[in-house]
């Protein structure tokens, strides 16, 4: 097999979940220009269905489906829905999520279970049906959870946040672990100060930029074409014997000094 070749998702159907905008609605684009089918999900359904139409208008096959990762009856909907139109899902880009910034003494009961529900609850309830899935179909898949580097360091402000990305490397090491005999991938992507909805006021702000600065060693932003490549490796047969891995794509600010 050629080289670049391997990183073909050509045959594949790849199911990502917070695809209606940011890093999900990205690299849902990025899956269909490597070949997949793609499965886009996500609450907002009118903007997958545009990016639905792109996608196909640019030569591509893709399905806009409604999910709500807190809730297991629509997760199983997108599924049955994806397994309908091209068969049982290869790849799971589990990246759905939310974020924000409290102080610890004023993050109420509701806003902590908000937060665990959707970025780690969410995540597993999103894993265990794709997994359950493979794993009777009998020919493997991978799952790429979208962690954060939040789930490695720690933030003002970020308790809840941080709490819910750390769950998430952990249960991908788990992930990996228990799904390996049934030939199924598990591994994350750990971004660091990358621009989205979450995030985009901060990040435009005085105080946001002066941050990146101060804390990202590289001194920017990272932008969202430098994680269609961890992306693809872990999604894609050029990663076939990766399981387990956390991949870092900070600018090295997890590794900067004290």
């Amino acid at each position: 097999m050629d080289f670049l070749q391997s990183f073909s998702l050509t045959g594949k159907t790849v199911l990502v979940t917070g695809a209606s905008s940011g890093i999900g609605a990205h690299l849902a684009r990025v899956a269909a220009n490597a070949g997949a089918r793609v499965v886009l999900a996500a609450r907002r359904l009118e903007r997958l269905e545009q990016l639905s139409s792109d996608i196909q208008q640019g030569g591509g096959q893709a399905l806009a489906v409604s999910l709500d990762v807190t809730d297991r009856a629509s997760v199983e909907a997108a599924f049955d829905a994806a397994e309908a139109a091209f068969g049982v899902v290869d790849v799971v880009l589990n990246n759905a999520g939310i974020g924000n910034s409290q102080p610890v003494l004023e993050i109420s009961e509701e806003d902590w279970s908000h937060m665990l529900s959707t970025n780690l609850d969410g995540v597993w309830r999103v894993a265990q049906c794709a997994a359950q899935r493979m794993a009777k179909d009998a020919r493997g898949g991978s799952i790429v959870n979208i962690a954060s580097m939040l789930g490695l360091r720690v933030i003002t402000g970020g308790s809840h946040y941080c709490a819910a990305k750390a769950g998430v490397v952990q249960l991908t090491k788990s992930l990996a672990l228990e799904l390996a005999r049934h030939k199924i991938r598990v591994n994350a992507i750990a971004p660091g100060c990358f621009k989205t909805e979450i995030n985009d006021d901060f990040m435009d702000s005085e105080k946001g930029q002066a941050y990146i600065r101060g804390a990202v060693p590289m001194g920017r932003l990272g932008q969202l074409s430098e994680l269609e490549g961890p992306f693809l490796l872990l999604a894609s047969d050029a990663g076939s014997y990766m399981s387990g891995a956390v991949l870092s794509v900070d600018g090295a600010q997890l590794v900067s000094s004290l």
